[in-house]
């Protein structure tokens, strides 16, 4: 695998890592579904496997960035396997609304899982480590790269800021009923 076809995967695997934030992100929008603390640490794993995909895209593969990729993965799967594991007992209910019959934590670890598999993959091939010369532009050039890497970092920003909104720079409500910043604004005005 060449450094570029390795940079333009990372590049699809960052607009899928943003995909599903944007998906979290619209339904908290759309629906008025605040997320939980779990859901808030799951979506903590997505960005952070977004900084192990954006150091690739802007540094070039490395197996250090794959390991932090491979660390953020199996952190967000033991995350959402414990809420899968909390709303699996009859009677208990469940959190937000089913996409496709599954919930967003259910979601959350099969796509953890993908990326497990997919990194795992990602690091069979040897020659995508090709040392690069010094001066070969940021991103090698690849305007989809550049794409990726900025979505990924304004998903990221979006997210921490709706987090600071709800949670205000405390321990967030569990579960959440409104935007905690937001409420002690308006009482203080």
């Amino acid at each position: 695998m060449t450094p570029e076809l390795s940079r333009t995967l990372n590049a699809l695997g960052t607009l899928a890592v943003s995909l599903v934030l944007v998906l979290a992100f619209g339904y908290q929008l759309a629906l008025n579904e605040l997320p939980c603390p779990l859901c808030l640490l799951q979506r903590v794993g997505f960005v952070a496997v977004g900084v192990g995909l954006g150091l690739n895209l802007l540094y070039g593969a490395r197996p250090q960035h794959y390991a932090l990729m491979l660390l953020a993965a199996l952190f967000g799967i033991s995350v959402s396997v414990r809420q899968i594991l909390l709303h699996i007992v009859p009677g208990t209910g469940h959190y937000g609304s089913p996409v496709f019959g599954y919930h967003y934590y259910t979601w959350a670890a099969i796509c953890f899982f993908l990326i497990l598999l997919g990194t795992a993959i990602m690091l069979l091939f040897d020659r995508q480590y090709q040392d690069t010369t010094d001066d070969q532009p940021r991103f090698g050039g690849n305007t989809l790269a550049k794409t990726a890497f900025f979505v990924m970092l304004g998903l990221a920003a979006l997210n921490a800021g709706s987090t600071l909104l709800e949670c205000g720079p405390g321990i967030c409500a569990d579960p959440p009923t409104s935007y905690k910043l937001i409420d002690e604004l308006d009482t203080n005005n």
